[in-house]
């Protein structure tokens, strides 16, 4: 998701690579859930986020779609992001007691926050959002071990490929403006990347590039 937005006013100024320190442990998020609602159609899914739900909640995409998780325009392109539900506008995977369900297999934005990426050069530093998270009394962690995933350089690879794919998807379809096209890029993509199963039981990330050396 683009954000037209300087470094300067949302973050502590500073850009951190994986193996740096940084204040973001908030401490197990103790007597807080506020970072679980009100997120509006931001936590945006990417295909290793529906990989490690559809294994862990053992549903398909499109299971997830009938309650959970919903389908919205990010850029000119069709994405999948969590359901908020309730007055509240909670997490639909978020419980009674305001933890999450799901914590085990929880999708990259939520591993990530109070942090967030800055792209830039075919690459991406992470930066600490100062104004996002309500507890201020964070301790500082190394990034890897916040995010907490395993494979963790192969994870990065993912996550930046699956980033530029979409930015040139995006700027194409920004220079088409058309409005069919995109729409059958969409249900492309939709259908190539996430509702398409994966086996659980394999690597996801060598069933991902080949999909998408088929795309390219």
């Amino acid at each position: 998701m683009k954000r037209e937005i300087s470094l300067e006013e949302i973050s502590d100024g500073r850009l951190y690579g994986g193996n740096d320190m940084v204040k973001a442990d908030c401490g197990d998020c103790k007597d807080c859930s506020a970072c679980c609602r009100g997120m509006g159609r931001s936590i945006v899914l990417d295909p290793l986020d529906v990989f490690w739900l559809c294994r862990g909640l053992n549903q398909t995409f499109g299971q997830l779609l009938e309650r959970a998780v919903e389908l919205s325009v990010v850029d000119g392109i069709v994405l999948p992001n969590l359901k908020m539900t309730g007055k509240e506008e909670a997490c639909f995977f978020l419980d009674e007691q305001g933890r999450c369900s799901i914590h085990a297999f929880r999708p990259g934005i939520c591993r990530l926050f109070p942090l967030g990426r800055y792209y830039e050069n075919r690459s991406f530093q992470y930066f600490l959002q100062v104004k996002e998270c309500r507890n201020q009394n964070r301790t500082k962690v190394k990034v890897r071990k916040w995010v907490d995933v395993p494979e963790f350089k192969a994870y990065e690879a993912f996550i930046n490929r699956w980033h530029y794919y979409l930015r040139q998807l995006q700027d194409f379809l920004e220079q088409e403006k058309d409005e069919a096209q995109a729409r059958e890029v969409s249900m492309k993509l939709l259908k190539t990347f996430y509702f398409l199963p994966y086996k659980t039981d394999e690597n996801f990330y060598s069933q991902f590039y080949e999909r998408l050396e088929q795309e390219l």
